[in-house]
């Protein structure tokens, strides 16, 4: 039986800099770092609750055209936080470009960013029952 999403690809240009973009600017934390055959990496990261990402650099021509647009232009992640309006300040400050919101919406308030590669990313603090 399957029970969860235990992690989910994410079509990268260089390992580095999205690791450093995800853990330094998003806060998510490093898991796994080794070196694979053929110049490869098995690069892990997480927020603190939820699936874990797995960087995976393009390798070819088709999956480099891939890299931020991940979701076909849709949102790719939907990540939670507990205070939406800090959050906002403190990713902007550090250069992230927000393309909607903050908006309240039936299920919390929701800014949307991009990430250094483009793709989508709904920040969300859910309403609280």
């Amino acid at each position: 039986m399957i029970t969860r999403v235990a992690r989910i690809a994410l079509l990268v240009r260089d390992y580095d800099e999205a690791k450093r973009f995800y853990c330094e600017t998003l806060g998510f934390l490093a898991v796994e770092d080794m070196p694979l055959a053929k110049g490869k990496r098995w690069v892990v990261i997480t927020a603190r609750e939820g699936p874990e990402l797995v960087l995976s650099k393009a390798s070819d021509e088709t999956q480099a055209v891939r890299v931020g647009d991940q979701a076909g232009g849709r949102v790719f992640l939907f990540l939670h936080t507990d205070d939406l309006a800090a959050d906002c300040l403190r990713l902007a400050a550090k250069g992230v470009e927000f393309v909607e919101g903050p908006r309240r919406e039936v299920y919390g308030k929701v800014a949307v960013f991009k990430d250094l590669y483009g793709n989508r990313i709904d920040l969300i603090e859910p309403t609280r029952s």
